[in-house]
């Protein structure tokens, strides 16, 4: 069974990331055809890059701990969708930071992005796109996009409107095809 991976994109203890991880991870299982789960990024405790050889180098010989057991994470999936704020027309300092530790896990494998913000989460869905390509990592077309003014009430609680339900669907189908055929490349 192709094993697709929420990732959380944030670390802040007033985020609401976890609420929409939640609401893909609901559709998700509703649709079937892979087994999913929710990978929250502050669960392993990365601290700053600080690694002495490069991730693409390092052949998986990591050096701390909390970094091995993110690379066994993410090695052991075969896809993902990421959920992701945006700030300042990024991504989080903590998704890039948690992305930038690795290398071969991501490579030859799919991705669906799910952004939010003041601006649906544009911007960073597409500088998301742009880092993930440099891992091979192939992200797929559909893309979520909800925002802080209409999809929360006060900033703080996810209501998502229903309009956005068959775009959900297609990053979650998607991203699950994609990921299943993938899996041809990396074997």
């Amino acid at each position: 069974m192709t094993k697709i991976g929420i990732i959380t994109g944030s670390t802040r203890d007033a985020r609401v990331n976890l609420q929409v991880a939640h609401y893909i991870l609901e559709n998700a299982e509703k649709m079937g055809g892979a087994d999913f789960e929710i990978v929250d990024i502050k669960d392993y405790d990365l601290p700053l890059l600080n690694e002495t050889v490069p991730a693409a180098m390092a052949d998986r010989n990591y050096t701390t701990d909390d970094v091995k057991r993110w690379s066994t994470k993410i090695d052991s999936l075969d896809g993902f969708i990421f959920v992701t704020p945006e700030y300042n027309k990024n991504i989080t300092p903590s998704l890039k930071n948690a992305l930038d530790y690795l290398s071969p896990e991501w490579s030859n494998k799919a991705a669906g992005i799910v952004a939010y913000g003041s601006t649906l989460g544009v911007g960073a869905t597409m500088i998301l796109r742009m880092t993930l390509s440099d891992f091979n990592l192939a992200t797929v077309g559909p893309f979520g996009a909800f925002s802080l003014f209409t999809d929360f009430k006060d900033m703080s609680t996810f209501a998502p409107s229903k309009v956005h339900l068959p775009t959900i669907k297609a990053v979650i189908e998607t991203t699950v095809a994609w990921s299943t055929a993938l899996k041809t490349v990396r074997n």
